[in-house]
């Protein structure tokens, strides 16, 4: 299975926020949709992403001042990003190496989608779970 699957159920709204915006402006749009993680896009390509983490350690090294900040001094970059063809083992594999919970989904350089680490193990679990009812009834009806 890979992302196009994850997508396919979750749908492929993605909020975002420019280099530009404050960081004021992105932690009220995280808190607003309820979300960690916002790409920052140029356009329709993805410059580099901002998490929670990400202000949580500004403001900690920085202070306050940081909330008025462009998200461009606050966010990772460059963001690693996945395709729709990538398999959901790999994703699972990169995001765990690397320690993020995100990944922006790419075709041709324009944003399609987003993933969390949340959205992955949800399907591999439905999966696993369907495996083993599938077990469970072939080991019944023979």
């Amino acid at each position: 299975m890979d992302i196009g699957a994850i997508l396919g159920g979750k749908g492929s709204e993605v909020a975002t926020i420019a280099a530009e915006a404050s960081v004021r402006d992105a932690v009220a749009l995280l808190g607003e949709r309820r979300i960690g993680a916002l790409p920052v896009v140029d356009g329709a390509s993805v410059n580099g992403i901002m998490s929670e983490r990400d202000v949580i350690y500004c403001l900690r090294e920085h202070g306050p001042e940081v909330l008025d900040w462009p998200v461009a001094r606050v966010m990772t970059a460059p963001a690693l990003t996945v395709e729709r063809a990538t398999p959901i083992l790999a994703a699972l594999a990169l995001m765990t190496q690397r320690r993020i919970r995100h990944l922006p989904v790419v075709e041709g350089g324009a944003i399609v989608g987003i993933v969390s680490i949340g959205d992955l193990v949800k399907y591999r679990m439905d999966r696993i779970e369907a495996e083993a009812e599938a077990m469970r009834a072939y080991i019944q009806g023979a």
